[in-house]
């Protein structure tokens, strides 16, 4: 299981600065995130099933692969970035 800084590296392209700790991280994300971004983050840190996540989300593959894509754009637009940074 990674952590969710450890997932959110995974997505950045450029990072200058390190991320906050994971406590602050979490709350800084709940706020720029919507709560299906923010689910869909959580549960790849935690490596889980994504047919199970797919279900629990009431995702189809399409909605799947938009939601996804949008999340990893948000998480590299600069000023997100600069809030998730310390």
């Amino acid at each position: 299981m990674k952590t969710l800084q450890e997932e959110v590296t995974r997505h950045i392209k450029k990072l200058v600065r390190p991320l906050k700790d994971e406590t602050e991280l979490k709350e800084v994300l709940k706020v720029k995130l919507t709560k299906k971004e923010f689910k869909l983050l959580t549960a790849w840190a935690e490596d889980t099933d994504l047919a199970a996540l797919k279900e629990k989300l009431n995702l189809d593959e399409t909605r799947y692969d938009e939601l996804a894509s949008k999340l990893v754009k948000k998480l590299n637009q600069e000023r997100i970035k600069q809030t998730l940074s310390r």
